[in-house]
């Protein structure tokens, strides 16, 4: 039989050629894998040793993060079991439960965010790419939700501008598609005004946003965007790019539209996914209760 390395080698191969799992989820199977072969000294694991493994990881990591690790070898002696390298699963012998903590959505107030548009706006001048990129990062973060890795995947094949709208055929996770159509008149004149500075680099190499060096932007340099105009506005606050995917729903949803809307503008697989922006809400639903209904209209008095 082949060492543990030669076998989670193979596995990612199916993840990534044959079952077409996304880049991400290969890279997080390849990290937790590889952090399971370093514990097992490179063999394969009996469930006795699995169960050492979780012990092991539970003291280091939070509920969230050992859950996932978790299904990261469950799925890979799934796929020995049933290739037939494995007779037996060995976490058919395991009962594990994992209870992680539900984690309410972290959005971004309003006021920030128009703080950290209207520095870029203001830094802008003609001709300033770099600026003009960061504008339009920063716009299509805010105006449609998508996944930091969607963003960073937009192509000139999937980013079409026309005189409808700017109209983004998204591959998400699953490589599940959607579509975000967007008319709002100042995103479409940055949008075209973008397209028109970079058309060249386009064109060439089929990306839609550029990092300095002109290679196509990764997560990283998003989230080193947004902390610059931090930085800039004298501003201690987190803010990462999956943050402005969280207030995109949120607003929406305190402003009246339809969570099944809002699931599809997303890419979520199940309307449960979603249901977890109606928590975050509570408080703007209080707020709405006390000024529209009927009641705060009316007054009596006791004697």
């Amino acid at each position: 039989m082949q060492n543990l390395t030669s076998l989670i080698s193979d596995y990612l191969e199916t993840a990534e050629f044959i079952k077409k799992l996304s880049p991400n989820t290969v890279k997080a199977y390849q990290i937790d894998l590889k952090q399971f072969a370093a514990f097992t000294q490179n063999t394969l694991a009996s469930a006795d040793i699995i169960r050492r493994y979780i012990m092991h990881i539970n003291q280091r990591f939070t509920p969230r993060s050992v859950k996932r690790k978790i299904a990261s070898v469950r799925a890979f002696y799934h796929e020995l079991f049933i290739n037939g390298t494995l007779k037996k699963n060995p976490f058919d012998q395991l009962q594990i439960r994992i209870h992680t903590p539900k984690q309410l959505p972290r959005t971004i107030p309003r006021q920030i965010i128009y703080s950290i548009l209207r520095c870029a706006y203001d830094e802008y001048t003609p001709g300033n790419r770099i600026i003009l990129r960061d504008i339009m990062i920063l716009e299509l973060l805010f105006s449609t939700g998508l996944r930091v890795s969607e963003l960073c995947s937009l192509s000139k094949d999937n980013f079409l501008l026309d005189n409808d709208g700017l109209h983004l055929l998204v591959h998400g996770k699953g490589n599940k598609e959607r579509v975000i159509q967007l008319i709002t008149p100042e995103l479409l004149k940055i949008s075209r005004l973008y397209c028109q500075t970079y058309a060249q680099q386009i064109q060439e190499q089929g990306a839609i946003l550029y990092n300095r060096n002109g290679k196509r932007i990764s997560p990283q340099s998003v989230q080193r965007i947004i902390n610059k105009y931090l930085k800039k506005l004298n501003l201690h606050n987190h803010i990462t790019p999956h943050m402005f995917r969280h207030t995109f729903a949120t607003s929406l949803l305190e402003a009246g539209m339809d969570i099944r809307y809002i699931q599809a503008l997303l890419g979520h697989s199940s309307i449960a996914t979603t249901q977890i922006y109606t928590h975050v809400t509570t408080k703007q639903q209080t707020v709405l209760l006390t000024e529209l209904h009927p009641r705060s209209k009316m007054s009596f008095a006791l004697d």
